[in-house]
């Protein structure tokens, strides 16, 4: 049995991998402090004898070697526009001075520490689709930069504690995942075209719709996750997404048929620094974790849209 903390494990990424590492008969310590968590998505979880929950602010120093800790998923971070843009100078704390406990730790308890990173690593990107050894074209004093910028000096302090202190690091970037327990208000697409369209509200597409994303289901994530914290003599980073892209437009058009949905589409300027088009290059996961998502976007849709129509009811 494994000793696995996630940071940031009230999350919908960590709530998920929580109950799927305790299922696969792992000890798991979630930490959050609730600043984008929520206590629902970890609630059932209270109840194993394999998991402990400590409420705390990743930002302050962790006192947890005591814990015998040997695998850490460091999640905690605020990972949507509308979350990270709230306190862009607390965004940037919890993504450096968090990042440097969680290292300072795994450097006290041997821990392999998997850092998840982001697709917005590569900002609007001049290269498609995106493979890791692309630098990137981030606006570094935009108003994404408090995110985008912080995850990249991440990955510097993540590398840095590998060669100086001989931390063993693993380095993720995820794109654009979605599924149960999603945050209805975290303004991502997916939930937001989701709770308009169950609403009969009309569905905000920003610019003309043309920009492409791509979507991956959770379930597919986490079985990329785990099987990256089990590859051996592999750091990363390396990308981790769906490479099948799909416009804005036309996410909006399924999900309104999905949803059996008689909502319209209303049209919004594009925010700055959007990115235009991202679409991941996994060559790399195929190869060295043999991993490619396997749940298609209808099906994971319709298991979202189920989430959410349950989630309505109760709110």
């Amino acid at each position: 049995m494994n000793r696995i903390l996630i940071t940031g494990g009230a999350g919908f990424i960590g709530s998920n991998l929580a109950e799927k590492l305790i299922k696969k008969g792992e000890y798991v310590i979630v930490i959050d402090n609730f600043y984008t968590g929520k206590k629902e998505n970890i609630f059932h979880l209270l109840k194993e004898p394999n998991f402990k929950f400590i409420e705390h602010d990743i930002i302050l120093p962790l006192k947890l070697e005591d814990e015998k800790i040997n695998q850490i998923y460091h999640l905690a971070s605020p990972a949507s526009p509308v979350h990270y843009q709230r306190d862009p100078i607390k965004t940037i704390k919890i993504n450096i001075q968090g990042t440097i406990n969680v290292l300072e730790l795994a450097k006290k308890t041997q821990a392999t520490v998997l850092f998840s990173s982001t697709s917005e690593v590569y900002g609007n990107p001049l290269v498609h689709p995106q493979p890791e050894s692309y630098l990137g074209n981030v606006n570094f004093i935009g108003p994404r930069a408090c995110y985008d910028e912080a995850k990249r000096l991440a990955e510097t302090l993540m590398m840095e504690y590998y060669r100086r202190h001989k931390v063993k690091i693993k380095i993720v970037r995820i794109f654009n995942t979605y599924g149960p327990r999603m945050a209805p208000d975290d303004g991502r697409v997916v939930s937001n075209f989701i709770i308009q369209a169950l609403k009969g509200e009309s569905l905000t597409v920003y610019g003309d719709g043309s920009q492409t994303r791509t979507f991956c289901y959770i379930d597919d994530m986490i079985d990329g996750l785990i099987k990256m914290m089990q590859a051996k003599d592999f750091l990363g980073p390396v990308n981790l997404g769906s490479p099948k892209e799909l416009s804005i437009l036309d996410l909006a058009k399924l999900i309104l048929k999905l949803t059996k949905s008689n909502s319209k589409l209303v049209f919004k300027p594009l925010p700055q620094d959007d990115p235009v088009r991202r679409c991941p290059d996994i060559s790399l996961a195929k190869k060295e974790l043999n991993w490619l998502p396997k749940i298609d976007l209808e099906e994971g849709l319709k298991r979202t849209i189920e989430y959410f129509k349950e989630k309505l009811k109760k709110d």
